[in-house]
């Protein structure tokens, strides 16, 4: 919506495309370019046009959709998969991510399932078999040792030390909580 009021502030004609990106009809004139790009950035976002930083926006919402959000698990090779919904070699995607995120697309997702694995744990709606299911590894065993290689713990660990409850303020710093120390 802020892009869209940003937009016909200018007198300008857009065709939206997806969530925040719209494909605008006429050249831009400096001083158009400079007044949505200060009109954007008051609200918090930012106007791309370059090319390469544009394919990595795309890249990093593609795989928050499909990690955070998607219900269903992508059947092809998601190489494949990523290749296809950007009309773009994989390897260029890949040495361009790289390149600017000083990390491979293989490690952001890892990144981004952990994390999603945590927020899974915290809501305890799941146990660890089903969320190995749902986040499309091909075992528990797989799932546990990449995510102590991420976070150091086991998924086990994690969820006690998520389910370890505050104690009483009084209670902290006493080496014996029940002996406490009468003034």
């Amino acid at each position: 919506m802020v892009v869209k009021d940003e937009l016909k502030k200018l007198g300008l004609h857009f065709t939206p495309v997806e969530l925040g990106e719209v494909e605008i009809m006429e050249n831009l004139t400096i001083s158009q370019r400079e007044l949505l790009k200060v009109g954007l950035i008051h609200f918090g976002l930012e106007l791309m046009d370059d090319k390469r930083a544009m394919l990595i926006e795309k890249i990093k919402n593609i795989i928050i959709e499909m990690v955070h959000h998607s219900e269903t698990a992508i059947k092809v090779n998601f190489s494949t998969f990523l290749s296809e919904k950007l009309n773009h070699d994989y390897t260029y995607v890949a040495n361009l991510f790289s390149e600017v995120q000083g990390t491979t697309i293989e490690q952001y997702i890892i990144s981004h399932k952990i994390e999603r694995i945590k927020e899974l744990i915290i809501y305890d709606e799941l146990n660890i078999s089903e969320i190995a299911w749902k986040m499309n590894y091909s075992s528990v065993a797989h799932l546990s040792n990449q995510f102590k290689k991420m976070t150091g713990l086991s998924p086990s660990h994690f969820k006690k030390l998520k389910d370890k409850k505050r104690g009483p303020i009084e209670e902290i710093g006493n080496s014996n909580p029940s002996k406490m120390k009468q003034n």
